[in-house]
């Protein structure tokens, strides 16, 4: 079966369950905490494949993982996929809930990559930019990324704008290698 249909299905019927229970917002923040433990730590997605541990160590895993501010529903649900032998998808699975999560809420996420430092008002009219254009709340993350020399690298959902000085450099030294 296809490896993103499963966490799909599972993230689905987990964010049906959350509405329901009316606790999505908490479950979102759950499965943010969660992706950031499996970026981490990738030593935990090869020990919930590893065959030697049993159900319920995998399952102590993932509550470990998740934290002690963990809501009720996703020790549920965390129950239901290591019970269904799907906790190799479950890292996919908490990524397409918030992919769901952020469609039904109308929230963007945006990546702002620059080479210095941009002040607190620049920033801030960048988001303002952001928000008035998309229509949507944003969920903001700035970087700063010397390597890049000049320019920014912006970050829209699955749209990316590489305007670096980096890129551009990349782009003369390919034409001038293939010539």
């Amino acid at each position: 079966m296809n490896e993103g249909l499963i966490p799909r299905r599972y993230a689905k019927a987990l964010y049906k369950y959350a509405q329901e229970h009316e606790c999505t917002q908490q479950i979102y923040a759950d499965a943010q905490r969660l992706e950031a433990t499996f970026v981490t730590h990738p030593e935990l997605k090869k020990a919930l494949g590893n065959p030697a541990l049993t159900a319920s160590q995998k399952e102590q895993l993932l509550v470990a993982a998740a934290g002690e501010r963990c809501g009720e529903a996703l020790l549920r649900f965390i129950n239901l996929v290591v019970l269904n032998h799907r906790e190799e998808f479950f890292q996919a699975t908490m990524m397409s809930y918030q992919d769901i999560y952020r469609k039904e809420n109308g929230i963007a996420r945006v990546t702002i990559v620059t080479a210095t430092s941009l002040s607190d008002e620049i920033i801030e009219r960048i988001k303002n930019l952001l928000r008035n254009r998309l229509e949507k709340e944003l969920e903001f993350r700035y970087e700063i990324d010397p390597s890049l020399i000049g320019g920014f690298i912006l970050r829209v959902e699955s749209m990316q704008l590489d305007a670096s000085i980096q890129n551009e450099l990349n782009k003369l030294r390919v034409k001038l290698l293939n010539k």
